[in-house]
Protein backbone atom coordinates (compact mmCIF):
# COMPACT_ATOMS: atom_id res chain seq x y z
CA UNK A 1 0.00 0.00 0.00
CA UNK A 2 1.42 3.37 -1.00
CA UNK A 3 1.75 6.21 1.48
CA UNK A 4 3.01 9.79 1.45
CA UNK A 5 6.80 9.75 1.16
CA UNK A 6 7.43 13.45 0.47
CA UNK A 7 5.56 16.74 0.41
CA UNK A 8 6.40 19.93 -1.44
CA UNK A 9 5.54 23.43 -0.17
CA UNK A 10 5.75 26.21 -2.78
CA UNK A 11 6.27 29.71 -1.35
CA UNK A 12 6.28 33.32 -2.41
CA UNK A 13 8.83 34.20 0.29
CA UNK A 14 10.93 31.19 1.31
CA UNK A 15 12.49 32.77 4.40
CA UNK A 16 9.13 33.97 5.70
CA UNK A 17 7.60 30.51 5.15
CA UNK A 18 10.55 28.79 6.85
CA UNK A 19 10.09 30.99 9.94
CA UNK A 20 6.35 30.29 9.97
CA UNK A 21 6.63 26.48 9.74
CA UNK A 22 9.62 26.27 12.10
CA UNK A 23 7.73 28.22 14.77
CA UNK A 24 4.36 26.52 14.17
CA UNK A 25 5.39 22.89 13.63
CA UNK A 26 9.05 22.68 14.62
CA UNK A 27 10.21 21.78 11.10
CA UNK A 28 13.96 21.81 10.42
CA UNK A 29 15.38 22.98 7.07
CA UNK A 30 18.50 22.13 5.09
CA UNK A 31 19.22 24.59 2.30
CA UNK A 32 20.42 23.61 -1.19
CA UNK A 33 21.13 27.01 -2.81
CA UNK A 34 22.27 25.49 -6.11
CA UNK A 35 18.78 24.00 -6.50
CA UNK A 36 17.01 26.94 -4.80
CA UNK A 37 15.35 24.36 -2.58
CA UNK A 38 15.17 23.44 1.11
CA UNK A 39 14.68 19.93 2.43
CA UNK A 40 12.34 19.68 5.40
CA UNK A 41 12.80 17.30 8.32
CA UNK A 42 9.75 16.52 10.44
CA UNK A 43 9.21 14.48 13.57
CA UNK A 44 6.11 12.49 14.53
CA UNK A 45 4.38 13.33 17.82
CA UNK A 46 6.06 10.29 19.43
CA UNK A 47 9.51 11.67 18.50
CA UNK A 48 10.23 9.26 15.63
CA UNK A 49 11.27 10.62 12.22
CA UNK A 50 8.35 11.89 10.15
CA UNK A 51 7.73 12.31 6.45
CA UNK A 52 10.28 14.53 4.75
CA UNK A 53 9.43 17.40 2.50
CA UNK A 54 10.78 20.26 0.51
CA UNK A 55 10.23 23.97 0.09
CA UNK A 56 11.07 26.26 -2.79
CA UNK A 57 9.92 29.32 -4.67
CA UNK A 58 6.41 29.14 -6.16
CA UNK A 59 6.75 28.86 -9.96
CA UNK A 60 3.09 29.46 -10.84
CA UNK A 61 0.23 31.20 -8.95
CA UNK A 62 -1.82 27.99 -9.09
CA UNK A 63 0.91 25.93 -7.41
CA UNK A 64 -0.11 24.52 -4.00
CA UNK A 65 1.22 21.97 -1.48
CA UNK A 66 1.59 18.58 -3.17
CA UNK A 67 1.93 15.18 -1.52
CA UNK A 68 4.05 12.52 -3.25
CA UNK A 69 3.09 8.87 -2.87
CA UNK A 70 5.74 6.17 -3.07
CA UNK A 71 5.32 3.57 -5.82
CA UNK A 72 7.49 0.60 -6.79
CA UNK A 73 7.38 1.54 -10.51
CA UNK A 74 6.63 5.07 -11.65
CA UNK A 75 6.09 3.92 -15.25
CA UNK A 76 3.46 1.37 -14.18
CA UNK A 77 1.81 3.95 -11.89
CA UNK A 78 1.63 6.52 -14.73
CA UNK A 79 -0.19 3.96 -16.92
CA UNK A 80 -2.58 3.20 -14.06
CA UNK A 81 -3.31 6.90 -13.40
CA UNK A 82 -4.30 7.31 -17.06
CA UNK A 83 -6.35 4.10 -17.21
CA UNK A 84 -8.31 5.17 -14.11
CA UNK A 85 -9.25 8.56 -15.61
CA UNK A 86 -6.56 10.70 -14.03
CA UNK A 87 -4.00 12.72 -15.93
CA UNK A 88 -0.27 13.33 -15.92
CA UNK A 89 0.51 17.05 -15.50
CA UNK A 90 4.30 16.91 -15.78
CA UNK A 91 6.22 14.09 -17.36
CA UNK A 92 8.48 11.74 -15.42
CA UNK A 93 11.53 13.61 -14.13
CA UNK A 94 14.76 12.20 -12.72
CA UNK A 95 16.08 13.52 -9.41
CA UNK A 96 19.75 12.49 -9.74
CA UNK A 97 20.85 9.70 -7.39
CA UNK A 98 17.45 9.77 -5.66
CA UNK A 99 14.67 8.63 -7.96
CA UNK A 100 11.89 9.74 -10.28
CA UNK A 101 8.83 11.87 -9.79
CA UNK A 102 5.77 12.85 -11.77
CA UNK A 103 2.93 15.28 -11.05
CA UNK A 104 -0.61 14.07 -11.65
CA UNK A 105 -4.26 15.07 -11.30
CA UNK A 106 -6.90 12.70 -9.96
CA UNK A 107 -10.47 12.38 -11.27
CA UNK A 108 -11.62 15.09 -8.82
CA UNK A 109 -9.13 17.77 -9.87
CA UNK A 110 -6.73 17.18 -6.97
CA UNK A 111 -3.01 17.45 -7.66
CA UNK A 112 -0.69 14.74 -6.34
CA UNK A 113 2.71 13.34 -7.12
CA UNK A 114 4.20 9.90 -7.54
CA UNK A 115 7.72 9.02 -6.41
CA UNK A 116 9.89 6.02 -7.25
CA UNK A 117 13.05 5.72 -5.19
CA UNK A 118 15.88 4.72 -7.51
CA UNK A 119 19.48 5.56 -6.59
CA UNK A 120 20.51 5.06 -10.25
CA UNK A 121 18.36 7.97 -11.49
CA UNK A 122 20.30 10.23 -13.85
Amino acid sequence: MSTIVHFDVPTDDVERAKKFYAALLGWKFESYPEMQYNLITTTNLDGTPGVGGGMGKRMDPSQHIVNYFGVPSIDAAIKKVKSLGGSVVTEKMAVPQMGYLVSCMDTEGNAFGLWEENKNAQ
